[in-house]
């Protein structure tokens, strides 16, 4: 069956020309002289790619993608933006409405075609690929100053490095430290998204705003200024983002900081799994406790919580694990023993513990505790 490609544009000689044009190379066409006319179209018709132009009498092609995109029944079509605007301004603001892709008029005919040829392969790589949502495990600390951020970079590094594909967003607006401790002045991947209108939050914003460690591990970072703990009020642009970042790879980390948020309720429906970060010392495992409850009353079961013990006390201060562990109510995925002059090297030289430490025991622990969050909690040791 011939692949159906839908042209709006208010120009009626392009409309003749491009149909054309691409008749003849086996494509079924269908036509819209003007932005609305063209939405109708394309909720009626659901065409394989959409060539749309900027500029139209009623609503410009911007915020055609804009609709588009924020409909999840159209949300997939590709979209290649066609129009005699060619600063790279107007560039910049069809890749951020949503489009794939960006052709000048007049553009030559074998230009147009293999365009549209390489756009909708694209499409059909994404629509082969499995659509099944990641495995999404929230990491919060049960107060501040256990190392949350630290055990989720390590536990996404050493995920990535043994073949998961692997995101990390550390959700937690205005208090992030994971682009610092990499050496990133100035992370605004999160601060981006969470400004946007719901609408224009979608698959291709969202992938903008990540940025590639040299594991492979994809990181979504929250910035440090204080100002920005405002956006904790966007909870609907956060589902949307854990929604859309859950397409993305098979393996989906949270980092939410430490202790209660107040966005922290409605976003426990997306978690498969919450590793909660506790030290064993008085009154840790108090608060600990309090906050578990807290998110059992929420709808979070304790059978989906598991718990990382952060051992920084010496022996005798701490509470056995057993006994943490009876007292919570949830079960323990694993222990990390304390290495401040390597946590020291790591934080001084951007690198994450597993990797400028391989062969340490934090290392060992950090890895043994990864491979518990997304499989079956481990005894460990006392």
């Amino acid at each position: 069956m011939a692949e159906k490609i839908l042209v709006v544009d208010d120009d009626i000689d392009t409309l003749k020309l491009v149909g054309l044009m691409l008749e003849r190379q086996g494509y079924e066409i269908s036509v819209a002289s003007n932005g609305h006319l063209g939405l109708s179209k394309a909720a009626a018709d659901k065409p394989d790619l959409i060539l749309l132009d900027v500029m139209m009498p009623d609503i410009d092609g911007y915020e055609v993608t804009r609709r588009l995109r924020s409909d999840p029944a159209l949300a997939h079509i590709p979209i290649i933006m066609f129009t005699a605007k060619s600063m790279v301004d107007d560039k910049v603001a069809g890749f951020e409405a949503g489009v794939d892709d960006y052709l000048t008029k007049p553009t030559h005919p074998a230009e147009l075609t293999a365009d549209v040829k390489a756009v909708l392969a694209r499409s059909a790589q994404t629509r082969a690929a499995p659509s099944d949502k990641a495995n999404t495990i929230g990491i919060l600390g049960s107060k501040g100053g256990v190392g949350t951020s630290t055990i989720a970079l390590n536990i996404g590094i050493s995920l990535q490095t043994r073949g998961q594909d692997v995101i990390l967003a550390e959700l937690n607006p205005g208090r992030g430290s994971l682009g610092l401790n990499l050496g990133i002045s100035n992370p605004g991947g999160l601060t981006h998204l969470l400004s946007r209108s719901l609408k224009d939050i979608h698959l291709r914003s969202v992938e903008g705003e990540l940025i590639s460690h040299k594991s492979g591990l994809r990181l979504l970072l929250a910035s440090h200024l204080p100002k920005e703990a405002a956006l904790a009020q966007a909870v609907p642009q956060m589902e949307a983002l854990i929604g859309n970042l859950a397409t993305m790879c098979n393996t989906l980390l949270v980092e939410f900081g430490s202790g209660p948020r107040s966005y922290l309720k409605p976003l426990l429906q997306h978690i498969d799994r919450l590793l909660l970060i506790v030290e064993p010392v008085h009154p840790g495992h108090v608060i600990a406790r309090g906050l578990i409850e807290e998110l059992a009353a929420a709808g979070m079961p304790r059978t989906k919580m598991a718990m990382a013990l952060i051992t920084r006390e010496r022996t005798s201060m701490q509470i056995p694990w057993r006994q943490v562990e009876a007292e919570l109510g949830i079960s323990l995925a694993g222990i990390v023993s304390p290495a401040p002059e390597q946590a020291h090297q790591s934080a001084q030289s951007g690198s994450p513990l597993v990797t400028l430490h391989p062969d340490s025991l934090a290392a060992e622990q950090l890895h043994k505790l990864a491979g518990a969050v997304v499989g079956a909690p481990i005894a460990s040791e006392s």
